[in-house]
């Protein structure tokens, strides 16, 4: 299977590395520096795109991916804004677009349980929810993208819980606090809370490398060539 890789940074070299071992090619590779190299001609030979950029980035390469009849599956975290704009965007072109927030399989997992727990708390209004999640320094966006469907999960879930909010501050009434640390490499943990006056539950996971995403990546990388539409972790892993 032929990937363009688009973002050569420390995601991206691994995913390159790790795809290698498993018999992918990357005939194609795309950074800052040679973006005119997604074209056409470029992509004839190229089965899916891997795309793992920044922010600002991800919604227009992932558009040009579309524009080229290239499905693509993107890493890239904080661009919700925007995300229905591009998912609309794909459908309407008939593309396929595989986005995942996290593409670890225990994150998905973590997902699943999450959403679980949350609909359990919901009976028990003397637990309050908060969230802690630590990345390594580099991470542009907070509180990350994982954090935010963990967070948008105990809101559908939870009726007394209306919104999420980045704070280190005692949690306003219906508020979902969440804490974003940034420090050192760490490859990412994110802890649930429920706390009580008398005790307390958590749910969390962590990273010890990148190569947990990594194999997430490349599952999907596999699964999207032929399909159309919009796509997820849950998807791919029928959790």
């Amino acid at each position: 299977m032929n990937i363009a890789l688009i973002g050569y940074g420390k995601m991206g070299k691994t995913i390159e590395k790790l795809g290698r071992e498993q018999g992918f090619r990357f005939p194609l590779i795309i950074d800052e520096h040679n973006p005119g190299d997604l074209n056409p001609e470029s992509v004839k030979e190229i089965d899916v795109a891997i795309e793992f950029t920044a922010p600002k980035a991800a919604p227009e390469n992932i558009r040009s991916c579309i524009m080229l009849g290239v499905p693509v599956v993107s890493g890239t975290t904080g661009w919700n804004d925007r995300f229905d704009e591009i998912s609309d965007f794909c459908i309407q072109r008939k593309g396929c677009l595989f986005f995942g927030s996290n593409f670890s399989i225990g994150v998905n997992i973590l997902f699943a349980m999450n959403r679980k727990l949350a609909r359990i708390m919901n009976r028990f209004p003397d637990y309050q929810a908060s969230m802690k999640e630590t990345h390594h320094i580099h991470k542009l966006d907070a509180p990350s993208g994982t954090a935010i469907s963990l967070a948008e999960q105990i809101i559908e879930e939870n009726e007394r819980i209306k919104a999420w909010k980045l704070t280190e501050l005692d949690p306003e009434k219906g508020i979902l606090p969440i804490e974003a640390i940034r420090e050192g490499e760490v490859k990412g943990i994110h802890t649930i809370r429920y706390e009580s006056g008398v005790d307390y539950i958590s749910l969390g996971h962590h990273a010890k490398s990148r190569d947990a995403f990594v194999a997430g990546v490349l599952l999907a990388a596999r699964y999207v060539p032929g399909k159309t539409g919009v796509f997820g972790m849950e998807d791919l892993l029928k959790l």
